[in-house]
């Protein structure tokens, strides 16, 4: 039988760096009292490049940690590379729910009007049979263009530390998908399959309409409003804090690390920095 959750107990946020922020922001829109604890794992930045085994390994154990120390009522990997190769593994170990992220290709699918989409992601991710199957169920009788563009983590990171981005990064992201067209195919969703794409997604969408001719409807899609939907069903009914719910980010790297991008937790109550 599940216990009792605590008023204080946190939803868990885990990702390699920033890019979970795109999936907080509407969870906290949803569940304004919660306590949250984001953590980071910047020595392990980029995941995108990394092994499969390697990735596996290193999620797992830093989710292990957390978990024992927190005990979460809820764990989101708000990480879609992670989520792609340890979420199976981590269900079975750990006893806490848990809420993956993947790339939306189903909304996506149901949503075309040309029958083309585009997946932007890491190079991790775009190769997973998770994806495989994803398009196998969803996109039936459609064409799924994918593109690993693993240079947009790095972009995204550096715009919330306020540091300039070369346009150029965002036009070859886009022009990774432009092949499609050139075959007589037409995109008109584009999956960011990061949770840091959508950090950078007015500038793929300005380098796709203005720079090289996707048309001005294009749309973007991601699983952030998904994911928080799907947390808000996991916690309903379960007690918040009457104020003042605590908000720490830690991370695997020290402080030093998270200091340039204080400034969107600040912004959502986030008061506590520590170490992991």
């Amino acid at each position: 039988m599940q216990q009792p959750v605590a008023p204080e107990s946190p939803i868990l946020f885990f990702d390699s760096g920033i890019g979970g922020v795109s999936v907080l922001r509407p969870t906290l829109a949803l569940l304004p009292q919660a306590p949250i604890v984001y953590a980071t794992d910047y020595l392990g930045l980029p995941y995108g490049e990394k092994s499969e085994a390697e990735i596996g390994t290193r999620v797992s154990a830093l989710l292990g940690r957390l978990i024992e120390r927190f005990r979460p009522r809820v764990a989101v990997i708000a990480c879609n590379t992670a989520s792609t190769i340890a979420l199976a593994h981590v269900r079975a170990a750990l006893d806490t729910p848990f809420v993956g992220t993947v790339p939306a290709i189903k909304p996506a699918a149901l949503s075309t009007e040309t029958g083309v989409i585009g997946l932007l992601g890491t190079e991790a991710t775009i190769r997973q049979p998770y994806v495989d199957r994803l398009e196998q169920e969803f996109c039936e009788g459609k064409l799924l263009v994918r593109y690993a563009a693993p240079e947009l983590v790095a972009a995204a990171e550096a715009k919330m530390r306020g540091q300039y981005v070369d346009p150029q990064v965002y036009v070859n992201a886009i022009r990774g998908l432009e092949n499609a067209h050139d075959k007589g195919f037409w995109i008109d969703r584009i999956v960011l399959g990061c949770t840091h794409f959508p950090l950078v997604r007015d500038e793929l969408v300005e380098a796709a309409v203005k720079q090289v001719g996707f048309p001005n409807d294009i749309q973007t899609i991601n699983g952030g409003d998904g994911i928080a939907r799907r947390i808000l069903q996991l916690t309903l009914g379960q007690p918040w804090p009457a104020s003042s719910p605590r908000r720490l980010v830690i991370n695997n790297g020290g402080p030093l690390a998270i200091k340039p991008v204080w400034a969107p937790f600040a912004a959502m109550g986030f008061t506590e920095l520590q170490a992991v």
